[in-house]
């Protein structure tokens, strides 16, 4: 009949048992709660590994490599200087302490371009070359002052230098003495004259040539240098000796002995 009412369909959402707009039951389930959890942990599901409480992977991070320790190699003239140097030295000169025996402070290296005035070029090449001796950055000299006659301005570089300590300067002691010096052209001995009174020798060397780190046929020019061995002797004599003691090859010199006749 057209007077019976129709019965409202139930809403589709609507769980079964419970009437609309009751209140469901605290210890009831949620619709999305029913059944097995889903994989990972997290809600509406997701990726293994990334729910919460577990720390998201980082994406390109490498393990530390582990530092090698350097390896400390110690120069073959500093180990002579401790093991055969500074007994004989003490036992030369009768010191009481090893402190008080002479020791070699510093290297100093320096070439001269006088022709740079009119060729800059020239430095650039020489300090090229005194880098390869030494493996060392070098300092570019510049002019104090303008000197007109020899068409110098101020702060024209006109040569370079480096000074060696420690390490590298026993390293090239050592190449200088046992490479260096056999090369020099009609070698007879280093003089035993250059010394300036306070313990510091000084040689010249007119060829750049004899270092075997420079190839002859790479160069642009031959340059001369000086080479100043620096100590902290008092007297000449004490120079001498620790230079000799160290394989400097000085002229041998005869000695002349007096006898008295009768």
């Amino acid at each position: 009949m057209s007077d019976e009412k129709e019965k409202k369909p139930k809403p589709e959402g609507a769980p079964h048992g419970h009437p609309e707009g009751a209140s469901k039951p605290k210890g009831e389930p949620k619709p999305h709660q029913q059944g097995a959890p889903k994989e990972g942990g997290q809600k509406g599901g997701g990726k293994p590994g990334k729910g919460k409480g577990e720390p998201a992977a980082e994406k390109g991070a490498k393990a530390p490599k582990e530092k090698k320790p350097k390896e400390h190699v110690v120069a073959r003239l500093a180990t002579s200087y401790t093991r055969d140097v500074v007994p004989g030295l003490m036992k030369r000169f009768s010191y009481k302490s090893p402190m008080q025996v002479p020791r070699l402070d510093k290297i100093a290296i320096n070439i001269g371009v006088g022709e740079a005035t009119q060729d800059a070029k020239l430095v650039e090449a020489a300090a090229r070359d005194l880098e390869a001796i030494v493996g060392q950055k070098v300092v570019i000299t510049r002019a104090k002052k303008s000197i007109s006659n020899f068409k110098l301005r101020e702060k024209m570089p006109i040569g370079c230098r480096v000074t060696l300590r420690r390490t590298h300067m026993y390293e090239f002691l050592d190449r200088f003495i046992s490479i260096s010096v056999p090369r020099i052209r009609d070698f007879r001995g280093l003089s035993d004259k250059s010394f300036d009174g306070r313990g510091n020798y000084t040689i010249g060397i007119k060829e750049h040539t004899v270092f075997p780190e420079i190839d002859v046929d790479r160069i642009t020019r031959v340059f001369g240098m000086d080479i100043t061995f620096v100590t902290t002797a008092k007297t000449d004599q004490e120079a001498y000796e620790l230079l000799k003691a160290f394989g400097m090859p000085f002229v041998k010199r005869q000695e002349v002995l007096e006898t008295s006749t009768t």
